[in-house]
């Protein structure tokens, strides 16, 4: 991506989420498109005034006249190898805060589309993806590699129709479910 778009889009940061959170709030409040990730959401809350009072209250706060089109995104809930401090659930938490929207993919088809669709987003989108589904394998259809492919953010996706019971789940509970 560096060869690709550059030094003055692409950077690296240190590793210190309230820094690399601040400078993307500042980027996004500039009209700029950024993606920040963590490299666990269990970091995140070292950013949290960050996200929640400068970025997703930004709009509300200021009469609609401010945006910060941005995409924090990142590994989240149970991982492998890793103690309690890194295998903890953030999607509820973030979804109460207002002006946040919060997507939890389960497959490549999810993946993508909601991917696309967050980074076009004029609004902040909290982006939690699986360690646990890393490696695991979906086919992905050619019209999932075109580039304007996009998965609604405001829509439950409905795996599997039935008519007996209804199960709700989010991230990799949704294979167990199916």
């Amino acid at each position: 991506m560096l060869d690709e778009f550059g030094p003055k889009r692409i950077f690296d940061t240190p590793i210190t989420e309230d820094g690399f959170t601040g400078i993307g709030d500042g980027a996004g409040l500039l009209g700029l498109r950024s993606i920040d990730e963590f490299m666990t959401w269990n970091f995140a809350f070292q950013s949290i005034d960050h996200i929640v009072n400068s970025c997703a209250k930004a709009h509300c706060m200021s009469n609609g006249d401010l945006k910060c089109p941005i995409e924090f995104r990142g590994i989240n809930k149970v991982s492998a190898r890793v103690a309690a401090q890194h295998s903890q659930c953030f999607g509820a938490w973030f979804a109460s805060c207002a002006g946040l929207k919060v997507i939890s993919p389960y497959n490549d088809r999810d993946n993508i589309g909601l991917l696309r669709a967050a980074i076009r987003e004029p609004d902040p989108v909290i982006f939690l993806e699986n360690e646990m589904m890393n490696g695991v394998e979906f086919d992905v259809t050619a019209e999932e590699f075109n580039q304007d492919f996009l998965l609604p953010l405001y829509k439950a996706k409905i795996e599997r129709s039935g008519t007996d019971i209804k199960k709700k789940a989010h991230a990799k509970m949704v294979g167990f479910s199916l």
